[in-house]
């Protein structure tokens, strides 16, 4: 949930890592900081509350000299987000300087631990625990930095990345990760380390993905050296990264999330490439072809996944049963690893997770494979641990999403599930071959549709307008648009802190109808498929309580364009893609909302892009 950048070379650090910092905002954006080794030997931390721009101001007239250095921006876990609980944190001899991803679990003992002998802290964090236990461990046992570290680690329980300075080792850092994304690049006599590739690739594309329980001695003028907690040395490949600076760029857009809403016709074309083939009426997933008796074979698929991509697999569940006739349930991640769920060999889950490195999905895969089955893994982010910890899966190729509440990577997890399921399908007979055919035609057209749908941006920003007012909003769909109804209510309180829930159409009289009145707009999908008049029905019980309603229709409906208060046409596709197109007037309105509230849409209070801890 917080972003990691480290710098040691011949460059100045601050620069490098300031930069880095803001690239990695979105996963952390309440406090930051950092530590910097001068040239005489001088630690320097400098932290603050705030965000990035803060950091920056704090230290206009301060020392920032020094080619090493370590920086954190924070997603507080333990300890409001202060000055003293922002990282990096110190030891007690002041020799030592950490900055920490993830959450410590028995941090609350070993705290205990080291006050009985006399240690004192200064923040309310578990990483601080950290420091001091290493260096505890290393001055009562008369080790050098890096044994005092494999103890520690081999002590602690729960997830860490960290990046950890030495004053009287300048020309050092040691870093180390275990359920918490961690990379290495590597330039020319310099190294990088970051949270993910995006703060290093402006200076090389050559990186080292850490695996779990991996320690990396980073050392100036010295190839990089891993080891595990007992110092058997480990081999890593280095891998060029698929990613440029523009990906990671505003390029013109006021805001990320506006500019990854606009991005997904082409991203959806880039899912899809080399994926469909229109003039052989063929979809080709790679991990179909190679797994294909283990999917073909499967008793039923389980979906296991978090927030958006948990709504992308409602999606996936009804694709998979109308196109495969495969049984398949979705679950929370955050709920199927802790149960005792009955998992058997010839059963298949599928984790999808945007960044790659959720926690909650990546121990369900975990706990899955400990039980037979088969994995596979849909996500974004090349390199990350669920790809690494699965068995074979499909990437979304939609390109970095930087801003927290999801949108392209949404319509890509739809897309490469739809490909899934047709592929599936074909493979076990299950699909008719107009169906087949059909389905991948339109899949094909999307992108165009996705086109004519943004040129309505403006009208939808003037909807929102009206609509800013709004303490509660509802959001109804039926059938394949229920998921999306909930994806919408999540977008809109997501960056507008508006209240908002998403139902199912037709359960709105048992229960939520009772909150309906004309302070609360309505937001309902209603597209013309076999539900349409049941739809229309609902609409009508809605207006009945003089509730307004905003309608997304297909193109040319004037029978609800006439009941309802405000309407925006979708090009007509088949109904199991209409989630692909549905969803996006959906992330206009949240982002207008917003704007029209005076919200950061990038970086809304409280989240993180990431969700690394539990």
């Amino acid at each position: 949930m917080c972003g990691i950048v480290g710098y040691i070379g011949k460059k100045k650090a601050y620069p490098v890592l300031i930069n880095g910092l803001k690239r990695l905002e979105y996963r952390g954006y309440d406090s930051a900081g950092v530590a910097l080794l001068n040239e005489n030997g001088e630690l320097n931390v400098y932290k603050t509350k705030g965000k990035v721009s803060d950091l920056e101001e704090y230290v206009q007239d301060k020392d920032i000299s020094g080619t090493v250095g370590i920086a954190h921006t924070r997603w507080a876990t333990h300890g409001e987000p202060n000055s003293v609980n922002a990282h990096p944190h110190i030891s007690s001899s002041g020799n030592l300087a950490i900055i920490h991803n993830g959450i410590i679990e028995n941090y609350a003992a070993l705290k205990k631990q080291l006050i009985e002998k006399g240690v004192e802290f200064r923040s309310n964090t578990d990483t601080e625990v950290l420091i001091q236990l290493i260096e505890y461990i290393q001055t009562t046992k008369n080790l050098d930095l890096l044994s005092a570290i494999r103890m520690t680690l081999r002590t602690v329980i729960g997830a860490y990345a960290i990046a950890i300075l030495d004053k009287n080792n300048p020309d050092q850092i040691i870093a180390a990760r275990k359920s918490s994304p961690l990379v290495i690049g590597i330039g020319d006599d310099e190294y990088f380390i970051g949270s993910d590739a995006s703060p290093i690739i402006e200076y090389t594309k050559k990186v080292i993905y850490l695996d779990d329980k991996d320690i990396a001695i980073i050392q100036r003028g010295h190839d990089v050296k891993i080891v595990d907690f007992y110092e058997k040395e480990l081999k890593h490949d280095i891998i060029e990264v698929e990613l440029n600076l523009q990906q990671i760029e505003k390029g013109g857009y006021p805001h990320f999330m506006l500019k990854e809403i606009f991005e997904q016709p082409d991203c959806i074309m880039d899912c899809m490439s080399g994926r469909i083939n229109v003039d052989a009426n063929n979809v080709i997933l790679s991990a179909v072809i190679d797994y294909k008796q283990k999917l073909v074979d499967a008793r039923r698929i389980i979906i296991v996944a978090c927030g958006t991509s948990w709504h992308a697999g409602l999606i996936g569940k009804q694709l998979i049963e109308d196109f495969c006739g495969i049984p398949c349930e979705v679950e929370y991640a955050s709920e199927f690893r802790y149960r005792n769920p009955v998992i058997n060999s010839n059963d298949v889950v599928i984790a999808i997770s945007q960044s790659g490195e959720t926690a909650d999905t990546l121990a369900a895969v975990e706990l899955a494979k400990t039980k037979g089955a088969f994995i596979y893994g849909i996500c974004n982010a090349i390199g990350s641990s669920i790809p690494r910890a699965t068995h074979t899966g499909s990437y979304i190729h939609v390109g970095p999403e930087i801003g927290v509440a999801s949108t392209k990577a949404f319509t890509g997890q739809v897309t490469v599930l739809t490909m899934l399921a047709l592929a599936l399908g074909k493979a076990r007979g299950k699909i008719r071959k107009e169906k087949y055919e059909e389905a991948i035609r339109e899949l094909h057209n999307i992108p165009e549709k996705m086109k004519l749908l943004l040129k309505q941006c403006d009208k939808i920003k003037n909807i929102s307008q009206i609509f800013t007012y709004a303490r509660n909003f509802l959001y109804l769909g039926r059938g394949y648009n229920y998921p999306v109804a909930l994806e919408g209510a999540l977008k809109l309180k997501e960056i507008s802190y508006i209240h908002a829930e998403g139902y199912p159409a037709a359960e709105m009289k048992h229960g939520p109808i009772a909150l309906i009145d004309d302070e609360m707009p309505v937001v309902v999908i209603a597209t013309k498929n076999e539900l349409y008049e049941k739809v229309v029905s609902n609409i009508q019980e809605i207006k009945a309580r003089r509730a307004r309603v905003i309608a997304i229709v297909s193109e040319g409906d004037e029978t609800i364009r006439k009941m309802a208060d405000a309407t925006i046409e979708l090009p007509k596709t088949l109904e199991c893609l209409e989630p692909l197109l549905a969803t996006i007037p959906l992330q206009l309105l949240a982002y207008y909302i917003a704007i029209c509230k005076g919200k950061d849409v990038d970086q809304p209070r409280n989240l993180a892009k990431s969700v690394t801890v539990e």
